[in-house]
């Protein structure tokens, strides 16, 4: 069974490394602060010394990071992936601009390695249910090759094609998540503000045709915020900018998308910009006159805003 190695390891990147541990995997891993992935090492993960160890004792190793300046900075140097990735195969997952991930294959191919463009559809929660989507782009044989692991990951695996199409595929996802958060909470404050208790209203709205599987789990939130944002606002403000930038460059015009990053920037302002971007409920609602404060995990109650 090969061994797998990740370099990554945040929320999504921990749930990874637990199924793949439950499924019998070695895993080597590699974080840039090694306290928060304590818990998997408690559980069987291997730790390396570097991102460049990572790739030296597996056989594939996966990427998950925040943006392209984070890839680019784990893949270079003496100490980067690419240094020890001869023979080696590379899955990167993180959600960056498809010419990020044409530009790392060149790099892949020259350190003797191949490349897997991967992308996911799903949460944490989406990962330990076993019902992740993942989308594979690249060599048939290549992503054959990476296919068991993924499939370990979550159980359904759909190749889409060249280096670059997977990352396209999540942009088209991602830019759906805001917009369906910010006309939920557009429809809730209708409610709230006619006197219609929120989470009452919040029960009507998840019961219907309109809830999906998406608002199913993230509304919720609105009630009460993870102490640790799943997805958090400057993650998916730059997601939005992915899109933007690939809609200019395809002519197509994405005015929910446009609309959903503001709404992004004012939860930034507000100082909501740490927690997860289910939080423009309460960014609008602040723009409503609500001046209503989130209640959050294991925290105390917090007193309205004056």
């Amino acid at each position: 069974m090969a061994a797998v190695g990740i370099v990554g390891i945040g929320e999504m990147g921990s749930s990874f490394v637990e199924r793949l541990l439950d499924a019998g995997r070695t895993v080597v891993g590699w974080n840039r602060t090694k306290a928060k992935v304590d818990h998997l090492l408690a559980r069987g993960m291997q730790w390396a010394a570097s991102p460049a160890d990572v790739a030296r004792q597996s056989d594939i190793v996966l990427t998950m990071l925040t943006n392209g300046a984070a890839l680019s900075a784990v893949t270079s140097g003496p100490d980067g992936i690419l240094a020890g990735l001869s023979g080696k195969l590379l899955v990167e997952l993180s959600t960056i601009a498809p010419q990020d991930v044409i530009a790392l294959e060149e790099r892949v191919v020259l350190a003797g390695g191949r490349l897997v463009d991967a992308a996911v559809l799903g949460s944490p929660l989406t990962v330990r249910q076993g019902k992740l989507v993942i989308m594979a782009a690249g060599g048939a044989a290549a992503v054959d090759a990476a296919r068991p692991v993924l499939e370990d990951i979550g159980p359904r695996v759909v190749a889409l094609g060249e280096i670059g199409k997977a990352k396209i595929m999540k942009i088209a996802l991602n830019l759906n998540l805001p917009a369906q958060i910010l006309a939920l909470s557009e429809g809730l404050l209708l409610a709230v503000k006619s006197g219609i208790d929120r989470s009452r209203a919040l029960e009507v709205m998840l019961a219907g045709a309109m809830a999906s599987p998406m608002l199913q789990y993230r509304a919720p939130f609105i009630e009460e915020m993870p102490a640790k944002a799943w997805f958090d606002v400057g993650m998916m403000q730059k997601d939005c900018d992915l899109a933007l930038t690939l809609g200019r460059e395809l002519g197509v015009p994405l005015f929910a998308t446009a609309v959903s990053r503001e709404m992004l920037s004012a939860a930034r302002g507000q100082g909501l910009g740490e927690r997860d971007f289910a939080i423009m409920y309460y960014a609008l609602a602040n723009a409503a006159g609500l001046r209503e404060a989130p209640r959050v995990a294991g925290e105390p109650a917090a007193a309205p805003n004056d």
